[in-house]
């Protein structure tokens, strides 16, 4: 069998795991618009923030290689990109470069059409996507990825720059502002458009012509900082993901997918995956990425893809996260809430699916963004088990830093069978230190089965470890009724959540009782709407009620630590502020 050239790739890869995306060619600052500034949707746009000056200038692009002919029977699939996709050389090889030996070139051409140097603008004007977008044709697929270089000046650099002139900045917005200017490359006048203007356009362009555009976040630089690969490189990511959601098509997180492997590898073999700059593959870091990419599109629901892989595609996992769109601090400069555990804390996508609403979504309404990133990472059917086991516990560690929070909720899903062919992820019952020896029928290997209580002490002394202060919460309450009470876990799941918090020093919430008390003083005909299923799940309402009791209970902590981050309590959102 045909396997990846990364043999560490495979396991990971199918535990669904891997990261994100970031930077290329250089930022760098705006200079004065040439004429007064035209908009359509505001007065006037700022220029954006200083950026990086130490970051070198791109490489001029490499002379593009032919490819081979395109076969006009089979379907195409395009790449519209920059240098970190284009063929720059061995000092500079993009993931375009060896990503057509992951497709069977008798079902697909592969045409790789990145051009080093390019924004979303440049790419454009230049006349890049026009010589594109005219040999696409219906059945086609277009890969765009762009922002590396959109950072650029707009037109002139600023007064003592060293760089080269490339007046190849875009506006950083989605919106539809403009800006006129005397191109001083091109010597023309020129209207340029945003970020979001020029993305859109490319969109469009593909979807008229009967094609299927996918989007994808940046590639991710070698920059590192407290043994963490950076993972935001500007606005761009963020852009991205919003620009895909808007035009209904799909969006790969090449972010997170390349930052989560190169967190798991470490700094010292990635660095050698850049032979010349923090920004540009040689071939073995290409190789990994276009492995990714293709992880990426393997993971698209109903993914079109997967029939057309040559054996070395088919022997990459798919992406099992991208479409749970799990969230990573917006400011990794302020402290962050970290949540973990099932879905009665983040159903499904967290977008409230078949009006089903996890409490870790509302919560982030009482607290203050400009003060802490509130980052719901619990994941729908995992136990405390599988929430370790699949990758889960490892991809939210790497996101915690000294000075965080960790709220943690498991139990619902705990009962389940230690080992079977739907789920296998049961915990053994209690808090101790036994342990179970099982074949797991999932994943095909042998698995050591702990403690309920085991696998939370797990979460807390690595939280610890890290200058985290976790706080246990217990699990929330079913909509089960008995003599007029809701029905408590106290002798169980709760009880032990509390045993182990007092074990290991830490604060509890015991939201079994207190979601529990609440119902109960409401009673069962006013406790009904609160849920969107039968017994577990609850409503938009009910998680703004349950992340409401959460709230309460942190200011209630001794010396209530995150009072500075917390919205006054009476500016509580929605329903919550007139709870009984």
């Amino acid at each position: 069998m045909t396997t990846t050239p990364f043999p560490f790739l495979r396991l990971f890869l199918v535990s669904g795991l891997l990261a994100f995306v970031a930077g290329c060619a250089t930022p760098a600052k705006n200079a004065a618009p040439a004429q007064p500034v035209r908009t359509a949707a505001e007065p006037k746009v700022a220029a954006p923030a200083a950026p990086d000056t130490t970051l070198p200038p791109p490489p001029e692009p490499a002379k593009q290689k032919t490819e081979p002919a395109l076969n006009p029977a089979l379907p195409t699939l395009w790449v519209a990109s920059d240098s970190t996709a284009a063929d720059g050389g061995p000092n500079a090889t993009g993931w375009g470069v060896p990503l057509p030996a992951y497709f069977d070139p008798a079902k697909v051409n592969v045409a790789n059409r990145a051009r080093g140097g390019r924004s979303s603008r440049t790419f454009i004007t230049e006349g890049l996507w026009d010589q594109l977008i005219a040999g696409v044709k219906a059945g086609d697929f277009v890969l765009i990825q762009f922002g590396h270089n959109d950072a650029g000046a707009i037109n002139e650099e600023p007064p003592g720059s060293t760089r080269p002139l490339r007046a190849r900045g875009s506006i950083p917005t989605l919106g539809e502002e403009t800006r006129e200017i005397d191109n001083a490359l091109t010597k023309k006048r020129e209207v340029v458009h945003t970020y979001g203007w020029y993305m859109r356009k490319m969109i469009a362009d593909a979807k008229a012509k009967g094609a299927t555009p996918v989007v994808l976040s940046l590639t991710v630089r070698n920059i590192w900082q407290d043994g963490k690969v950076e993972r935001n490189n500007g606005p761009w990511r963020k852009f991205s993901a919003e620009i895909s959601k808007t035009t209904g098509v799909e969006f790969i997180d090449l972010t997170r997918l390349i930052a989560d492997e190169y967190q798991r590898l470490g700094e010292a073999r990635v660095k050698t995956f850049f032979p010349k700059d923090h920004t540009h593959t040689g071939p073995e870091g290409a190789e990994l990425n276009a492995s990714l990419v293709v992880a990426g599109l393997k993971g698209i629901r109903k993914s079109p893809f997967g029939a057309l892989l040559s054996a070395k595609g088919m022997a990459v996992g798919a992406d099992r996260l991208g479409w749970l769109n799990l969230p990573e601090p917006a400011d990794p400069k302020l402290p962050s809430l970290v949540l973990i555990g099932d879905s009665t804390v983040r159903n499904g996508r967290g977008d409230g699916a078949g009006g089903q609403w996890g409490w870790g979504e509302p919560l982030a309404n009482f607290f203050d963004p400009a003060k802490i990133n509130v980052v719901n990472r619990a994941v729908g059917g995992l136990s405390s088990r599988t929430f370790l086991t699949l990758g889960h516990w490892e991809r939210a560690l790497t996101l915690l830093k000294p000075g965080d929070w960790l709220l943690m909720q498991f139990g619902h899903n705990d009962d389940g069978a230690l080992n079977d062919n739907s789920r296998a992820r049961g915990t053994i019952k209690g808090t101790g230190e036994e342990t179970e020896g099982i074949d797991n029928i999932l994943t095909k290997q042998h698995e050591i089965v702990h403690s309920y209580g085991w696998y939370l002490r797990q979460f807390i002394r690595e939280a610890k470890a890290k200058g985290v202060t976790p706080v246990v919460c217990t699990l929330v309450p079913r909509k089960k009724w008995q003599d007029g009470k809701i029905i408590r876990s106290t002798g169980s799941y709760a009880g032990w959540a509390r045993q182990v918090a007092e074990q290991e020093g830490v604060p509890l919430i015991d939201l079994n009782e207190l979601i529990a008390s609440r119902y109960d003083g409401l009673g069962p005909e006013k406790v009904e709407p609160l849920f969107a299923d039968e017994h577990t799940h609850t409503s938009r309402v009910g998680a703004e009620l349950n992340a409401g009791i959460v709230t309460a209970a942190l200011r209630s902590l001794p010396g209530n630590p995150l009072a500075a981050c917390l919205k006054p309590a009476d500016s509580a959102p929605g329903p919550v502020s007139r709870q009984p």
